[in-house]
């Protein structure tokens, strides 16, 4: 088995900071690519941001400049450093995380179970 724990959510006024963290846990081989997507009501799931196990990263062009993603692969955890929040970045904020199981052959997804980010104007 394979879980992922979300943590560093909540209630922050526009301008604000807040750090997100994903830590991967289990059966776990490998971990190759670490992700943060969001959702806000009535919208559909969008990616925020992704590293790669070589460390290359892309952002979604609506963060670019006030988010930065980050790992430690010696804790199996993914980090999202959110700076200069709008009110429009509220949204529930999922982690991704694409691995390779012990004795299991293949590569999997596994998600989060999502952390609300509230923004106040």
């Amino acid at each position: 088995q394979v879980q992922l724990v979300e943590s560093g959510g909540g209630l922050v006024q526009a301008g604000g900071s807040l750090r997100l963290s994903c830590a991967a846990s289990g059966t776990i081989f490998s971990i190759n690519a670490m992700g943060w997507y969001r959702q806000a009501p009535g919208k559909q799931r969008e990616l925020v941001a992704i590293i790669t196990s070589e460390d290359r990263i892309n952002y979604a062009d609506f963060v670019k400049g006030r988010f930065t993603i980050s790992r430690d692969n010696a804790k199996n955890t993914v980090y999202l450093q959110m700076s200069s929040l709008k009110p429009e970045d509220t949204a529930v904020y999922y982690c991704n995380v694409n691995l390779i199981r012990v004795g299991i052959p293949g590569k999997y997804d596994y998600w989060g179970q999502g952390t609300q980010v509230t923004v106040s104007s």
